[in-house]
């Protein structure tokens, strides 16, 4: 397994997480939070070390990570809890690195969709 380093910047509220996911050599994974957001660090301080397998294919209303956002982060909007899932698939080896995006367009700006 790899471990994998995510910074994920939340926009407008200009706070920044910097998360590390690496493997424990049990097949789990543990996840360490850095952030400039006092409830993002509240969410942080529940995680336990997890199964990558079991929570990436978890449906949102059962993942770990998406129960402690719901308990600590007040912003459904926020991408934090998307980032520490991504950081986990890759350091468990289900996934590549590859960055995600999420864009604003101008009223006047097209996007091909293939």
């Amino acid at each position: 397994m790899a471990d994998c380093r995510v910074c994920v910047d939340a926009g407008v509220c200009k706070m920044k997480t910097l998360i590390t996911a690496k493997d424990n050599g049990m097949g789990l994974i543990e996840i360490d939070i850095k952030s400039d957001c006092p409830n993002v660090l509240k969410m942080s301080w529940k995680l336990e070390p997890m199964s990558p397998y079991a929570e990436v294919e978890a449906p949102f209303d059962t993942s770990s990570i998406y129960k402690l956002a719901a308990e600590a982060i007040p912003h459904t909007a926020c991408p934090v809890p998307a980032g520490i899932v991504k950081a986990l698939e890759v350091a468990g080896d289900l996934g590549l690195k590859r960055d995600c995006a999420i864009r604003f367009l101008a009223d006047d700006e097209d996007v091909e969709i293939s």
